[in-house]
């Protein structure tokens, strides 16, 4: 298990080492206009399971959602500190 701090960190180390084999490098590389379209798939995807299929199911969305939130804050070159500061 992972907090959303050291997620950030792992994925960031994950962009700047630019492993051509890495999912996230993989969908940096696709840019925001794809990384838009993954986290509107996985919101949508977690109100769906929210709704219908339990607690379990909708943890999962959720953390899928938040990857890709955070892949999104690497294609921007935004860091935690700047979404934490409008919290």
């Amino acid at each position: 298990m992972k907090t959303f701090d050291e997620l950030f960190a792992e994925l960031s180390a994950k962009a700047k080492a630019g492993d051509p084999s890495s999912g996230t490098v993989k969908e940096l590389e696709k840019g925001v206009h794809f990384i838009g379209k993954k986290l509107t798939e996985e919101a949508a995807e977690s109100w769906m399971a929210a709704e219908y299929e339990g607690n379990e199911r909708t943890a999962e969305e959720i953390s899928q959602l938040l990857y890709h939130a955070q892949v999104m804050l690497l294609a921007k070159g935004l860091t935690l500190e700047d979404v934490y500061k409008r919290l």
